[in-house]
């Protein structure tokens, strides 16, 4: 008997049974069909309020930045619209593109609003925002979550990450003027930042995430697929007839067809969890998925 009256061997049957749990669950989600485990792991961690959640919050935190930041560089010419940074995404033409740049206004009516404690606001805010994005990732991959400083010293990294990100994609897509094959290429070339940034992700986010090189630049793939491919080709094609069809309600118009935007990139997260976790699980060492799983 142990000091607390417990059988002598109790926590080692506990661990061993926690193993065998693990590794029953690891074989049933191996025999099921790609897309079943998928919508299986998206229902086990709530995925539709999950992607709720966080693109209420990305619309509040990215939005303001990226249009910060357009500025910023931009120099707050009075010329520059905020707007142009959607309008290319979204590869809007007249008279579409001219009524986001006046929903947005221009570059030098940001200047007076342009301070430290302002950019910083959205910065802090945007901490909460990758927290959630770490607890997400963590139920997806059937993982222990950090404790809630280590997930928001995290949480940060991550967030200032997929800011750098964003800007070198749309420096390399949008930095010269391009047409036709030239276009194409930057486009690709353009993934290359995503595939990295989806890769080294659930190192960052997820508990014991950094093992199995391999497997985890393949579960990166899913980002490069969800947010590199079918989020930025579907809003291209989406975009303009939402648009269109709020264009009647004016600047609101637009906030809430970026609004509907924010919602397609937070279920592209929720999803890009789920799908890499999937995909590391069915192609990492069972040993190593064993041993690494905690939930």
């Amino acid at each position: 008997m142990t000091e607390s009256g417990e059988p002598v061997g109790t926590g080692r049957d506990d661990i061993r049974r926690r193993l065998e749990e693990r590794a029953r669950r690891l074989q049933e989600s191996r025999r099921l069909k790609p897309l079943t485990a998928l919508l299986a792991r998206y229902n086990e961690i709530d995925g539709s309020t999950q992607s709720a959640v966080v693109s209420t919050q990305l619309f509040t935190t990215v939005i303001p930045l990226m249009i910060i930041g357009f500025s910023y560089m931009q120099g707050f010419a009075d010329n520059a619209s905020p707007g142009t940074i959607f309008t290319r995404q979204f590869a809007l033409e007249h008279p579409l593109s001219d009524r986001l740049r006046e929903a947005f206004g221009n570059s030098a009516g940001l200047r007076a609003d342009w301070t430290l404690i302002g950019v910083a606001s959205f910065l802090v805010w945007g901490i909460p925002m990758a927290a959630s994005v770490a607890s997400i990732f963590a139920k997806a991959w059937r993982r222990e979550q950090y404790g809630v400083l280590t997930r928001l010293a995290r949480g940060a990294l991550w967030f200032a990450l997929y800011l750098f990100t964003m800007a070198v994609r749309e420096r390399i897509m949008f930095g010269h003027h391009h047409h036709g094959v030239s276009r194409g290429l930057l486009f690709v070339i353009g993934l290359l930042p995503v595939w990295l940034f989806w890769s080294v992700t659930p190192a960052l986010l997820v508990r014991d995430g950094g093992r199995g090189l391999s497997p985890l630049a393949l579960a990166g793939l899913a980002g490069v697929v969800i947010d590199g491919v079918v989020i930025p080709l579907g809003a291209r094609v989406l975009m303009p007839s939402l648009l269109h069809d709020w264009d009647g309600f004016g600047p609101i118009g637009v906030a809430m067809a970026l609004l509907i935007w924010c919602g397609a990139v937070g279920a592209g997260w929720v999803l890009t969890a789920c799908v890499g976790a999937v995909l590391w699980e069915h192609n990492a060492p069972s040993e190593m998925v064993v041993e690494s799983q905690t939930a």
